[in-house]
């Protein structure tokens, strides 16, 4: 049996794995460049079409795009930073083009797990500048774009009601993530804090109360893919390990209280970093504690049951960091 264009196009969309609607995208903005008879799109104007797509697709519809119920893809997150005035069309078209098609660029011609069915059979790939369409996709008739823009929208609609199955609280972890996104900011370099923060975590990593080494990383205790800031209340030090096995999780709340105790203690100084937690999160230590634990929630109600309380052998109870900031603080 001999296989049409069409149909190789319609094995990408019903047979590809699809954790997200990545390929649903960029399949319409395929079809569309096919319409107007393009043998080349440029990357800023695949960016711009892209993000279009996506834009109409989101503007009246908050359905999930991908199957993790814990995070948001890269174009929800830029759409909606769009849509909040956080950012300019360009500045969203110009984030399109760095970030968002490392992976469905080069991964879009494959049916199932199989590279070799479909690979370059559509268009060429000269990542950063274009796509070189071949005549596989402008040789597609009308009725055939018809059918292949009625293929893609089922199964835009198929995925978005199967990751909407694992989310049941969605509208609210999507209107906690607005207010995130609406007072968040790009992500900082944070190495720079290393020095100020070994002082006030007694050289140790947070997570598991050991000493700290070479492999140091800075993390965010409340994950940064919610809260989309870096301020220095919320970071803390710890073994590259411990990271790693941390990831995005929920935190288990005797991290949240050495959290808070580890404020308390930058609190007691005459740091500048002092004025930074004053603002952020209160006056008094009570109101301190309350606006942390209020963020916590808020990040609970978002990546619900997505957990992690530590190494098996941390215990906080015996943790000597923890007892002597508990010590400090009680004798202040």
């Amino acid at each position: 049996m001999k296989f049409t264009n069409e149909d190789f196009f319609k094995g990408i969309i019903l047979f590809g794995l699809n954790n997200a609607t990545y390929k649903m995208g960029l399949a319409q903005t395929l079809l569309k460049a096919s319409r107007s008879q393009q043998n080349i799109i440029h990357w800023g104007d695949l960016a711009e079409n892209y993000f279009d797509i996506y834009l109409n697709r989101l503007k009246g519809s908050s359905m999930p795009q991908q199957g993790n119920p814990n995070r948001l893809t890269k174009m929800e997150r830029i759409v909606k930073e769009y849509q909040l005035g956080v950012t300019s069309r360009n500045e969203a078209i110009t984030k399109v083009a760095d970030t968002a098609f490392e992976d469905v660029v080069p991964r879009f011609q494959t049916i199932g797990s199989d590279k070799n069915i479909v690979a370059e059979y559509f268009y060429e790939t000269d990542t950063g500048n274009k796509l070189i369409l071949k005549d596989s996709l402008l040789q597609l008739n009308t009725e055939q774009q018809d059918t292949l823009e009625s293929e893609v929208n089922a199964r835009w609609c198929l995925l978005e009601g199967a990751f909407s199955i694992n989310q049941t609280n969605f509208k609210l972890a999507n209107d906690i993530r607005e207010i995130y996104l609406r007072d968040g900011y790009d992500r900082k370099a944070l190495t720079s804090n290393i020095p100020f923060l070994s002082g006030y975590q007694g050289n140790t990593c947070f997570y598991c109360g050991e000493a700290l080494g070479n492999d140091i990383h800075v993390d965010h205790v409340l994950p940064r893919q919610v809260i989309n800031h870096d301020e220095i209340w919320n970071l803390v030090l710890a073994h590259g390990d411990c990271n790693l096995l941390k990831s995005d999780k929920v935190v288990g709340k005797h991290f949240i209280e050495k959290l808070i105790k580890r404020n308390e203690n930058i609190m007691g100084s005459n740091h500048p970093w002092k004025a930074h937690i004053h603002s952020q999160l209160g006056s008094t230590p009570k109101r301190r504690s309350s606006n942390l634990q209020k963020h916590y929630e808020n990040v609970k109600s978002v990546l619900g049951t997505y957990y992690w309380g530590g190494s098996e052998s941390y215990n906080p109870e015996t943790d000597p960091f923890y007892k002597r900031l508990i010590t400090a603080l009680n004798n202040k």
